[in-house]
């Protein structure tokens, strides 16, 4: 189980582009003098889902003291135990985004971490996207769902190379899928690596993936205090992306308010209004793609 928001375990975690039947689950282990080793399992026979199989290490420990007045008592360390799990899985996290940011920057790939509630509209805009400049910009995309092919399917029928993370019951993606997934995918030198965070304001803030730019998407059917309520998310974004524009006149809607909401929680914050559905706006998308494509490979 993930410690920091007791989402879901290694175990439920697969990693496959469309098309693919088989699925392989890694497991690693830390053991208390330091070591850890790892190993997969093959779920492509009988043992699937329906028969899970467990790793438990019980780690809550009771004390108890006798005083000299011949009474004692007991109590329990569990919540010190939680904090140093939650920090110690986050560490670990950051580590390995370091390592993919590493990789990213050697291999001149821009990539960005998409997010949003569910619904906001990220695979139509991603779909969007490939169509209308494959070609010019050379995309591969990691889609994160708890379940289905679903989205990996309709971006591969848009055009791009996509592989599909599904997490079980797990709310966001973390720096090791991310690494595992750019590793089936093999992405390509100077291109833009899109990766589609499991739909969630709320813990998907918490992990670093190595992105060069986290896209915040929103849409005008969210209501405009979101950047308030969800501020982590908000805080730790470059752009800000607000959707289905075209529905503004049947709702009760005010993007200023929004833009306001979101800037008190981080002043830097661009934006770009748009809709995927009637193109409006889009090609603002596309420029502030272009040119932040451009400003990473001229790093190298």
């Amino acid at each position: 189980m993930c410690g920091t928001c007791g989402c879901s375990d290694e175990n439920s975690v697969t990693i496959r582009k469309p098309g693919e039947e088989n699925s392989t689950h890694q497991h690693e282990h830390d053991h208390g003098d330091g070591l850890v080793h790892s190993h997969s399992h093959d779920h492509s026979d009988e043992h699937g889902h329906g028969q899970p199989h467990n790793h438990t290490h019980e780690d809550n420990h009771v004390h108890s003291h006798d005083h000299s007045d011949g009474l004692s008592h007991s109590h329990d360390h569990s919540h010190a135990l939680e904090i140093k799990i939650e920090q110690d899985i986050l560490h670990k996290n950051d580590k390995l985004a370091e390592r993919n940011r590493g990789y990213f920057e050697a291999k001149n790939i821009l990539s960005m971490n998409m997010v949003s509630s569910p619904g906001s509209g990220k695979t139509s805009l991603l779909e969007k996207t490939i169509k209308d400049n494959n070609g010019a910009l050379d995309f591969f995309i990691i889609e994160g769902d708890q379940q289905t092919m679903n989205d990996a399917e309709r971006i591969k029928a848009a055009g791009a190379p996509v592989v599909q993370i599904n997490t079980g019951q797990g709310c966001h993606l973390d720096a090791d899928m991310v690494n595992r997934a750019v590793k089936a995918l093999k992405v390509n030198d100077n291109s833009v690596l899109f990766i589609e965070n499991v739909g969630n304001l709320v813990c998907p803030a918490m992990f670093d993936l190595g992105e060069s730019k986290r896209v915040v998407v929103i849409s005008v059917t969210e209501g405009e205090d979101k950047p308030i309520k969800y501020p982590a998310m908000f805080s730790t974004s470059d752009i800000c992306i607000i959707n289905k524009i075209d529905l503004l006149p049947y709702l009760d809607f005010d993007v200023e308010k929004l833009r306001n909401y979101a800037l008190q929680v981080n002043h830097h914050l661009e934006f770009i209004e748009l809709s995927v559905k009637t193109g409006e706006g889009i090609e603002k998308w596309y420029e502030w793609l272009k040119n932040t494509s451009t400003k990473n490979q001229s790093k190298s």
